[in-house]
């Protein structure tokens, strides 16, 4: 098994002038949970996009799993899975039929008793033969956690994931991924603006803004090695008035 989950290489996104991503490089490990950081705008979704292959880079490679995905994205993707507050599963169908159609298109075997596991554990039994469209907010977002973890992914991308979530609700999901990446071995990749969440769910933290990578560290030991008393106050000093680059590699 090839050590890296997710190795992306000077990852470049430009829109004419403009440098959405700029020739960002970084890697996820096997059971490693590495969070995304930035203000909106930073490139963290666009940066998403490029890994799974919904957008081409402008320059730069990814591989999944030691595969490049622009020469084998299927392959590639048959490792990974996603979940975003915004990406909605269709409303029309119900919450087994979700399940069910994910699972068929990534070939998950034993389908039924993968689908039995994952309403009981995301607590999705009673609502299984309800649409989708009709969850509240937060069923929805526990449904999309059911189906991103669904063919037991080695690369699992996770865009503000637990953002609808009571901090009840919300505890439980992160116990749950945390799990995964220590007991399943999966890589993460997760944005969020809880910073209070990153600080207590990842391994590894990366500070995105303008399109590039301004700091990288342990998100508990991080602030304070840049006069930061937290991570949300770092942040925002950050999202404020973003170091240079020679700063931030200091």
């Amino acid at each position: 098994m090839p050590t890296l989950a997710l190795k992306a290489s000077r990852l470049c996104k430009r829109y004419g002038s403009l440098r959405a991503v700029d020739e960002i490089s970084f890697s996820v490990h096997h059971g490693e949970i590495v969070g995304l950081l930035g203000p909106n705008g930073a490139g963290k979704t666009t940066t998403i996009n490029m890994v799974l292959g919904i957008l081409q880079p402008s320059s730069g490679s990814v591989e999944i799993e030691g595969i490049d995905i622009a020469r084998q994205r299927s392959r590639a993707l048959a490792h990974t899975n996603f979940a975003a507050a915004y990406a909605a599963l269709p409303g029309n169908l119900t919450v087994s039929q979700n399940l069910r159609i994910f699972g068929l298109l990534y070939d998950v075997a034993s389908l039924s008793e993968r689908i039995d596991e994952l309403l009981d554990e995301f607590e999705l039994r009673p609502l299984r033969n309800r649409r989708s469209g009709l969850l509240s907010s937060g069923e929805q977002t526990r449904l999309a956690l059911a189906k991103a973890v669904l063919n037991r992914p080695r690369l699992l991308l996770l865009d503000e994931p637990t953002v609808s979530l009571d901090p009840s609700a919300a505890d439980l999901m992160r116990v749950r991924i945390r799990a995964m990446a220590s007991e399943a071995g999966c890589g993460i990749l997760w944005t969020s603006h809880n910073m209070y969440e990153v600080a207590q769910t990842c391994h590894r933290v990366l500070f995105v803004s303008h399109g590039r990578i301004l700091l990288e560290g342990d998100p508990k030991a991080l602030p304070h090695e840049h006069g930061a008393e937290t991570l949300e106050e770092l942040f925002i000093r950050l999202a404020r008035e973003p170091l240079t680059e020679r700063t931030a590699t200091s």
